[in-house]
């Protein structure tokens, strides 16, 4: 519930489901909201994240203190509207100043009726969720603000992120086609869970004709676009629920059809090869996360967003009904599963997302690596 009237002088106040209470200024829209709490890394980019259909049902929670420095433009969106639930940040820039921007973070925030909240301690608040875990939050902004108890009560009666099924919500009603940049080489389906917009991007710059398709799509509609390679997309929700996907996963592993799949797409994999996932106590956020390619060895920077985890042992070879399957990256900081490959088949996938919008181009290579697969095929 929130009007479009810009509030940057009415007290705003954060309230955490344990019952820890921040007490701020409004940013963005004024009214109330709810989600689960989150932090991201990231010092750039807050345009793309706040864009990433995966931050559906999220407050997100900006480390870095200053935000909103260089405005909102035309061009850097990740889909068509804003995602994330409530916005928090410490100290919002006063005035954008970049050649690119167009209007301020404040104003495009307000406009699309995102509620937020400025002037609090972010870092008292990640550290917080780093002990805690992430939680079920509520913002609530305006000069008429309940008593804390009332607005605990509210909080603690919205749903958990677990047991979420929301990439039918985030997903593309339609199917539509993403044109190779130059000539046509290959043909993905693209399985949208929640795609951002420079992914077909990544593999249209490779020749590659995309087809995004519905979230409910069949096999038959997969198959329906004579595709060379499929592709599963990253998305918002706990993959425990995603029983559809993970059946049409197991569709193409059989007819042996390249596959990859990144952030939601890997835990469908996961699933789909018979391994379990789980909810991270506060997840990975941001383009700063370190990662190794057990494949070649390599430490790359990477983009995250994902609170859920594939459940595979690190170190050795899994039994799977499509062939033996290993983990192929994993997370320096924490150990954390970041990515799954076949031996026996043509499919592997990431947790993190390589088409760094925003965040370092280290992983842009997995492109490469989907279309040797179809190169290899079509061999």
């Amino acid at each position: 519930m929130t009007t479009s009237t810009r509030g940057a002088k009415a007290p705003a106040v954060l309230v955490l489901e344990d019952g820890r209470v921040f007490r701020g200024r409004a940013y963005g829209a004024v009214g109330e909201t709810f989600g689960e709490a989150v932090f991201s890394t990231g010092m750039t980019g807050y345009q793309e994240t706040l864009t990433d259909p995966s931050y559906h049902r999220q407050v997100v929670v900006m480390t870095a203190p200053h935000v909103g420095n260089t405005g909102v433009n035309d061009e850097d969106p990740e889909s068509s509207r804003i995602w994330v639930s409530g916005y928090v940040v410490r100290d919002p820039a006063r005035v954008p100043s970049n050649w690119r921007s167009r209007r301020s973070l404040d104003e495009e925030l307000a406009a699309q009726g995102v509620v937020g909240i400025s002037g609090i301690d972010t870092r008292a608040l990640t550290r917080h969720l780093r002990e805690r875990g992430a939680m079920r939050v509520g913002i609530f902004s305006g000069e008429a603000v309940a008593e804390d108890t009332a607005l605990l009560a509210k909080v603690q009666a919205q749903p958990q992120m677990k047991g979420a099924d929301l990439s039918a919500e985030v997903a593309t009603k339609e199917a539509y086609v993403v044109p190779a940049i130059g000539e046509k080489r290959f043909t993905v389906a693209a399985v949208d869970l929640g795609i951002k917009g420079m992914t077909p991007h990544r593999m249209a710059e490779r020749g590659i004709e995309v087809h995004v398709l519905p979230a409910t799509a069949t096999v038959e509609d997969v198959y329906a676009v004579n595709p060379d390679g499929v592709f599963f997309s990253n998305g918002p929700g706990d993959p425990a629920t995603a029983d559809h996907a993970v059946s049409v996963m197991q569709g193409v592993l059989e007819r042996r059809t390249p596959l990859f799949g990144i952030c939601f797409g890997n835990q469908i994999l996961g699933r789909a090869l018979g391994f379990g996932t789980y909810k991270l106590k506060y997840g990975h956020r941001g383009i700063n996360q370190p990662v190794q390619d057990r494949t070649t060895g390599k430490v790359e920077v990477t983009a995250h967003n994902h609170g859920f985890a594939v459940d595979a042992p690190l170190d050795k070879v899994s039994e799977t009904p499509f062939g033996r399957a290993e983990v192929s990256h994993v997370c320096l900081n924490d150990d954390v599963v970041e990515g799954l490959q076949l031996l026996d088949r043509p499919a592997f996938s990431v947790q993190y997302h390589p088409e760094a919008a925003a965040g370092p181009h280290d992983a842009a290579y997995l492109f490469d690596r989907f279309v040797s697969l179809m190169e290899g095929q079509r061999a």
